[in-house]
């Protein structure tokens, strides 16, 4: 009996382990196809960074297709988009307390909803059904909309950056849609 238990005990931790290192490999392969980047906008004591991953175009249709219009999207590839500010700021006029957010949008023909969500998402999408995204609406700390702008230039891989003219903006562009979303310090 004791052999058995014995047994039974070995082949749990060999089977544990071998999902673990399978788990592990899948992720690797998946961040190959669209690498993690993390961009920062530091002035003075303010530091805002967004961490996401970056899926590309590939001859593919965008959006309306690939990502569809009316529905919740982790706003990149693999792990939700984080968005973090050590200080209160205004995201197109709302107030958004320091903090880190999960980033997610619903994008539409012409315009955005940007999600702010205080709950941390280990994947970006329902593993249970990966149509959805894992977004809990409970946890919206800041909901704003926001045009959704077509370009003629087509961004080849999916990218979010800071771009200060007169006013701080946050950019998500891919395929050929630009979104700007507005940032008033405080």
């Amino acid at each position: 009996m004791k052999k058995m238990i014995k047994w039974s005990l070995i082949i749990i931790v060999i089977i544990s382990v071998g999902l673990f290192g399978a788990f592990k490999y899948m992720i690797a392969q998946t961040k190959k196809a669209s690498p993690e980047e993390t961009i920062i906008y530091s002035q003075v004591d303010l530091e805002i960074s967004v961490t996401y991953s970056r899926p590309s175009k590939r001859e593919r249709q965008i959006f309306g297709k690939l990502v569809p219009f009316n529905k919740a999207w982790r706003t990149g590839a693999n792990e939700a988009t984080t968005f973090e500010t050590n200080k209160t700021i205004k995201i197109n006029g709302k107030e958004l307390p320091e903090g880190k957010y999960s980033l997610y949008t619903i994008p539409r023909k012409d315009s955005w909803e940007i999600i702010f969500n205080s709950k941390s998402y280990f994947w970006g999408i329902n593993m249970r059904d990966p149509s959805k995204a894992s977004l809990d609406r409970e946890f919206d700390v800041l909901v704003t909309t926001v045009d959704a702008h077509k370009t003629d230039i087509i961004t080849e891989m999916f990218t979010i950056l800071f771009e200060k003219s007169s006013e701080l903006s946050l950019v998500l562009s891919w395929d050929k849609t630009k979104v700007i979303i507005p940032i008033q310090l405080n």
